[in-house]
């Protein structure tokens, strides 16, 4: 990308947990994240998320009149300084497009739902930056409301990652509905989760690491409850964990318990979490845990801090994307320089930010082609296929779609693609993705001819310098297909 990186004093993240919302700001300063002012209200959506997976309308009035409090307090910051991300039940609920609207609308910014490798892969990088410089892999686990991430790696790079569907307002909800703590309530969760984590445990065992770290606010809690009631020295064992189990089946109730350090709403969701933790202490052979004070929001800003210094994970990812599936630079590079020519001749129409339609551009551009490693018949479809359902570090699930949807868009037929119901900046950068790909068929150093694009209500004209067309007969009976693919789905492209 040729623009200048951008320049702010001050930075936003916002994560939309299962139990918590949280807002965090930092201060950039010599390249470096300072973190002040924060927010957080436990406006426990996962809890909302009814049995046919949609979320009742009481949990969505909470999550709105939380975002427009962080709405308010984040007025007058640039788009570019603010991401917030939302996480498992945003995955997970059937109604959560229409909450997502209602979301944006009440914070002001848009929120990206993200998936759960890129959510662990995220809170990798928020722990580490947060943790002394090691050499050893560590463990990290991060217990949120409906999911629950390991991920191993080394320094600041993570090296495995996974996310399972279960989390402390999650299990609280299934095990201990009541509130009541019972012995056999805490050992039906403990085995739960012991068989969710057995699938992963072979990969995360204590002998592929040397350290293991807790994230999150379940884990803070139990830490802090741990050395204010003088369970342990401060050290969170599994010791520990048996003995604040026992304690809390005393209380006998969610309501009862009496321990400091322990606040009302995080009460009512701690027995999931420590069944969930106990489980992870058994299953992954862990001693001892050390408890971080960064996980997802803090890795958001490392990110956000590394996209305004043009050190963005996205292009890392694009760049790997490429070696792996062997594109073809030179061609790549053909399609992005005519699609950002054409892009440039229609900015003035667009809706959407113009650094983001030339990223798009950009991406579409050197990834089209990727699976044609699978089979060359239908490759825009393999290569669709790969976008949106690979993991692709540093891309939000919205963007893995749009970028899915601008490939398997990039030739032949569009009649199936729902044009008219997409989105006129969608329909344009679609187009001017086939126009670039279309002109550079030969796949040889030929300079294209001079092209004059427009675009309006009444649809598209390209204009055509001289006689060109008529010296190169396959590109125009090409044009005069896509035409046609275009009048199937009514949108007018004129031929000049």
């Amino acid at each position: 990308m040729s623009s200048q990186p951008h320049h702010f004093s001050e930075i936003a993240a916002v994560d939309l947990g299962s139990n918590s919302f949280r807002l965090q700001f930092a201060k950039v300063v010599d390249d470096h994240l300072i973190f002040h002012d924060s927010m957080r209200e436990s406006v426990r959506l996962g809890a909302g998320l009814t049995a046919n997976k949609t979320l009742d309308k009481e949990s969505q009035k909470r999550a709105i009149e939380c975002l427009k409090k962080f709405g308010e307090r984040l007025r007058g910051l640039p788009p570019q300084a603010v991401r917030a991300v939302a996480t498992n039940t945003f995955r997970v609920a059937k109604n959560a497009p229409q909450l997502l609207k209602e979301a944006q609308e009440a914070l002001g910014f848009p929120i990206e739902i993200i998936a759960g490798r890129e959510e662990a892969r995220m809170i990798f990088v928020g722990v580490s930056h947060s943790l002394p410089k090691a050499d050893h892999r560590r463990l990290v686990i991060d217990i949120g409301g409906g999911s629950t991430e390991f991920i191993i790696g080394e320094g600041l790079d993570p090296l495995h990652m996974e996310s399972l569907y279960m989390g402390c307002v999650s299990y609280s909800l299934k095990f201990f509905p009541t509130g009541k703590l019972t012995a056999a309530a805490f050992e039906k969760a403990t085995i739960s989760a012991a068989s969710e984590i057995q699938s992963i445990s072979k990969k995360f065992h204590s002998k592929y690491w040397q350290e293991a770290v807790a994230s999150s606010g379940t884990a803070r809690a139990i830490g802090e409850v741990l050395r204010l009631n003088n369970i342990t020295n401060g050290e969170v064992t599994s010791d520990g964990l048996r003995a604040l189990r026992d304690m809390l089946i005393k209380f006998k109730d969610t309501k009862k318990i009496d321990l400091i350090g322990l606040s009302g709403d995080r009460a009512n969701v701690i027995a999931g979490g420590l069944s969930i933790l106990l489980a992870a202490f058994n299953e992954l052979g862990i001693k001892r845990i050390t408890v971080a004070n960064s996980a997802l929001r803090e890795g958001v800003l490392y990110e956000l801090l590394g996209r305004i210094q043009h050190q963005d994970t996205r292009e890392l990812t694009v760049n790997s994307f490429m070696r792996r599936y062997q594109v073809d630079k030179n061609q790549a590079k053909r399609v992005q320089k005519l699609s950002l020519d054409l892009l440039g001749q229609v900015k003035n129409k667009l809706t959407m930010d113009l650094s983001l339609a030339r990223q798009y551009l950009t991406w579409a551009s050197k990834l089209h082609e990727i699976g044609v490693t699978i089979a060359h018949s239908g490759f825009h479809k393999h290569s669709a296929y790969i976008i949106e359902n690979g993991d692709m570090p540093g891309f939000s699930k919205m963007e893995q779609e749009i970028l899915g949807f601008l490939i398997r868009s990039q030739r032949r037929s569009l009649s199936k693609l729902t044009m008219p119901t997409i989105s006129e900046d969608r329909c344009a950068l679609t187009m001017i993705l086939r126009l670039a790909i279309l002109f550079h068929r030969s796949r040889q150093d030929v300079k294209p001819p001079a092209l004059k694009l427009s675009w309006s209500k009444t649809g598209f004209d390209l204009e055509i310098e001289g006689n060109w067309l008529a010296k190169n007969p396959l590109t125009k009976a090409e044009l005069q297909s896509e035409v046609g693919f275009w009048e199937d789905i009514n949108i007018p492209l004129r031929i000049k």
